[in-house]
């Protein structure tokens, strides 16, 4: 049975105080589900529930393109969860570029990455040697909106 826990990659900016959250899995066709429920429970019962639906989605989808798209046996997600964001990121055994999205807007599928792209503050992916073995990580951050400012209403004025 290979190892469950791999060091994760290192996330271009990590916030100085933040909690880290691991789960390891098979890379199977469950896994994004699993993924998914596991990163909404996290950041439901926290301080992060606004963006928790992004990040369902965002995990979802790349967890579900390392399913589709490599052999590694191992998928790892782990959640750094800082005060004013979310980290995520999703390392699997295969060393290939993340999949390039479809030409075809009409295509099945391909828009895994076009909505992480449209979700997350930043995101990217790493390359790194864990033993000896190569190892892919996609990392993304989630950031809260920034609060709409409300306009000042008007004071009421009498008529005359």
């Amino acid at each position: 049975m290979p190892a469950a826990i791999a060091p994760p990659a290192p996330f271009p900016y990590v916030p100085p105080s933040c909690e880290g959250y691991q789960l390891a899995m098979p890379n199977s066709a469950v896994a994004a589900k699993i993924a998914r429920d596991f990163v909404g429970a996290l950041l439901r019962s926290g301080a992060h529930s606004g963006v928790a639906d992004d990040a369902r989605l965002c995990v979802s989808e790349v967890v579900a393109n390392v399913y589709c798209h490599t052999r590694s046996k191992l998928v790892r997600v782990e959640v750094l969860v800082g005060r004013e964001q979310v980290s995520v990121h999703v390392t699997n055994d295969y060393v290939g570029p993340p999949p390039e999205p479809l030409a075809r807007p009409e295509g099945e599928g391909g828009r895994g990455l076009l909505v992480v792209n449209g979700l997350a503050t930043s995101w990217g992916s790493t390359t790194r040697k864990v033993k000896s073995r190569r190892t892919k990580t996609v990392w993304f951050v989630l950031a809260h909106p920034e609060p709409r400012s409300v306009p000042a209403s008007a004071p009421d004025r009498e008529s005359p």
